[in-house]
């Protein structure tokens, strides 16, 4: 791990959980591509409101990542790459866009289905762009859900 306060939490958090010591060091991420949204995010998630997030499937195949893992730990950071908490995936689901419903839409923090839809539609449209691809209603998403394991 290259973050040195992640990898300091990741201890701390293992330090009490003896039974993960053998667990495949997590990855750090924040969870969205600007200072707002990941700042807003990790606060929701500390909050206990945000217990799931999303990417395209496109997205990930293109920067050559795997499809998330059902166990896997994630050190989740605000923008400035500091360490807030740690996650452990619980679900992975692959859905089209059109078929993501208002209970996703809640656990990823978000108050209704229409406010997901518009805000990821823009994300989704940010991360494909790199690619130069398009969003569009059959693009599949990879739909995480978790829980704050420590922070």
């Amino acid at each position: 791990m290259e973050n040195t306060s992640a990898q300091t939490m990741w201890d701390n958090y293992l330090d009490k959980n003896l039974k993960n010591v053998l667990v495949e060091t997590p990855r750090t991420i924040h969870l969205s591509d600007n200072e707002s949204e990941a700042n807003s995010s990790v606060d929701l998630t500390l909050k206990g409101l945000k217990k799931a997030t999303s990417n395209t499937l496109i997205a990930l195949q293109n920067k050559n990542e795997t499809l998330p893992k059902i166990g896997s730990y994630l050190v989740i950071t605000d923008w400035n790459k500091n360490p807030k908490c740690i996650i452990k995936i619980t679900a992975v689901k692959l859905k089209p866009f059109f078929a993501i419903d208002s209970d996703f839409a809640i656990k990823e923090g978000d108050k209704t289905l229409d406010s997901w839809k518009k805000t990821h539609w823009d994300y989704f449209s940010r991360e494909l762009h790199v690619f130069k691809k398009t969003p569009n209603e059959s693009m599949i998403i990879v739909c995480q859900e978790f829980e704050k394991v420590y922070e």
